[in-house]
């Protein structure tokens, strides 16, 4: 199956478009020109200046009381507007930025935040991890009826940088105000990183921020992005990033996607989820605890693989073992000879509960829509839940905290986006692995934390893990770490693992800036 067939499927998970086992390829339909007329219907049409013009930025002054300190900051509600050589405008790009009042500009450091799909709004990472306000949504369950009431978050990173929070055109309130083929460049993974880079530069000049140390932050596509925007900006704009943090990411959409083609390592890469999966249960995970998880799943689980279906005996090892560290059905584990798709699990961790589990987080459920059929169709129970009140939240956040009052639909998540997106030509998938190398290698002071939760089947953490494996060592320093935390692909909904997040967040920070102090010194 060629890339271009393969690729549509992104779109049923919307903020990491990564389906790691190939789920639900048999349900693709027609051929090539059957798709792309789907696309093209999915299109969103050009949108008029008139009708979609933003209202202008709108200033407001805040204080928080926080557990041992008070911040005091501006918030900044605005658009950029992206235009072409000759002037003409082409996209409204959305953001929102807070700084700190009793900071030093030049010094202080500023960091760019984007969520991923590439359909989702900057509102995950505003609202539910890093800004100064905090939509809770932590526990077993997440209602769409919760109420979206806001409360001030210690685990805010204002506390040690600025942040500005971009909305990709055709997210938020952001918008492509050219033609169709306007449209088609942002909506493609180099016209999408060209615009950000705009975005940034325009951002840092326009706010005399050119001096000030930048920073990254991506979660899921986002995280793919951030890569791909260090070196264009290195290359093109003349900026570099101080630091990266890339939130749940992808790394290669190829080595994932061919699960469905039998590729071995999309199992391996996910196993270690699923033994989180069952240790979580009971108590606490850690990679200590995961330990005999992962050696297996890159030693004898991928050998054992290698030998195909017609090897009796290494189906009979991988199944009897896949039980053991999943807790799934000894039969179910051998009827799919230990080649466990997502699909599948989320619908039999819990089979006796009648219970499907969030593919983001498999600790969060719900009932099964559909318990006594052979198959189920069903809404994921953390992505599609928390849709509600956080399109509630931010919507009021923005009209009443920030008085950025803008007319029209506001995207948290945009699915045409993602019917719509160009991931490039050729066979292969889009990978960011080269771009990553290419900025350490060039910059010896950047430094890259990558995070990932437990529990998260889409973008499994020992995915990342065994591609970071193949980086070299580029210096004598380690300059890029992996983090783990309980909870899913959102971790940071979870009051610990936002804690800790914010923890290693901050050391990420120092040690950067203590780097760029050495080198200035020198």
């Amino acid at each position: 199956m060629t890339r271009a067939m393969r690729l549509p499927l992104y779109a049923a998970l919307v903020l990491s478009l990564v389906m790691p086992l190939g789920v639900g390829a048999q349900e693709q339909a027609g051929n090539r020109e059957q798709q792309s007329q789907q696309q093209e219907a999915r299109r969103p049409r050009p949108e008029t200046r008139e009708t979609q013009a933003l209202p202008p930025e709108s200033v407001t002054r805040h204080s928080l009381q926080l557990p041992g300190r008070t911040l005091s900051f501006t918030a900044t509600a605005g658009h950029l507007t992206l235009t072409d050589q000759q002037g003409a405008a082409q996209a409204e790009i959305g953001f929102v930025a807070y700084t700190r009042d009793d900071a030093d500009q030049a010094t202080r450091p500023v960091t760019f935040a984007v969520n991923g799909g590439p359909g989702a709004s900057s509102a995950y990472l505003h609202l539910l991890a890093v800004g100064p306000w905090l939509l809770p949504l932590d526990g077993p369950t997440i209602s769409p009826s919760a109420p979206p009431a806001l409360v001030p978050n210690a685990e805010t990173w204002l506390d040690f940088t600025d942040l500005v929070f971009i909305d990709p055109p055709g997210t938020g309130y952001s918008r492509v105000i050219g033609g169709d083929q306007v449209r088609e460049r942002f909506y493609s993974v180099g016209g999408d990183i060209d615009g950000l880079a705009a975005f940034v530069m325009r951002w840092l000049k326009e706010k005399n921020r050119l001096n000030s140390p930048k920073f990254f932050v991506g979660e899921s596509y986002g995280g793919f992005r951030g890569p791909l925007l260090a070196q264009k900006l290195q290359s093109d704009q003349g900026i570099g990033f101080s630091g990266l943090v890339l939130v749940s990411p992808v790394f290669d959409f190829d080595w994932l996607e061919q699960g469905a083609a039998g590729a071995p390592w999309t199992n391996a890469a996910l196993l270690p989820s699923l033994a989180a999966a069952k240790l979580s249960r009971t108590g606490p995970v850690s990679r200590d605890a995961l330990k005999e998880a992962e050696a297996y799943a890159s030693s004898e689980y991928l050998v054992d693989l290698m030998r195909g279906l017609q090897d009796k005996e290494a189906v009979d090892r991988i199944s009897r073992r896949v039980a053991e560290l999943s807790g799934l059905d000894p039969e179910l584990t051998r009827r799919l000879a230990g080649r466990i798709d997502m699909r599948t699990i989320q619908r039999e961790l819990r089979r006796a509960s009648s219970e499907i589990v969030s593919a983001y987080d498999t600790n969060v459920a719900i009932a099964d829509p559909n318990p006594t059929s052979q198959s189920s169709r069903f809404e994921d129970p953390v992505l599609d839940a928390m849709t509600a009140p956080l399109s509630s939240a931010i919507i009021q956040h923005l009209t009443h905290t920030l008085n950025y009052k803008a007319e029209g639909r506001y995207n948290l998540l945009n699915g045409s986006i993602n019917g719509a997106w160009r991931w490039g030509g050729g066979r292969n998938g889009p990978e960011n692995l080269d771009e990553l190398r290419q900025a350490l290698s060039l910059d010896g002071k950047l430094r890259v934390l990558v995070t990932h939760g437990f529990t998260d089947l889409v973008t499994p953490y020992y995915a990342s893990q065994l591609l970071l494996n193949q980086l070299p060592e580029l210096g004598p320093q380690k300059r890029v770490a992996l983090s783990v935390y309980e909870g899913g692909h959102m971790f940071y909904s979870r009051q610990a693992s936002r804690q800790a997040f914010k923890a290693d967040v901050q050391r990420l920070f120092e040690e950067a800036l203590q780097a760029r102090a050495a080198d200035n010194r020198d």
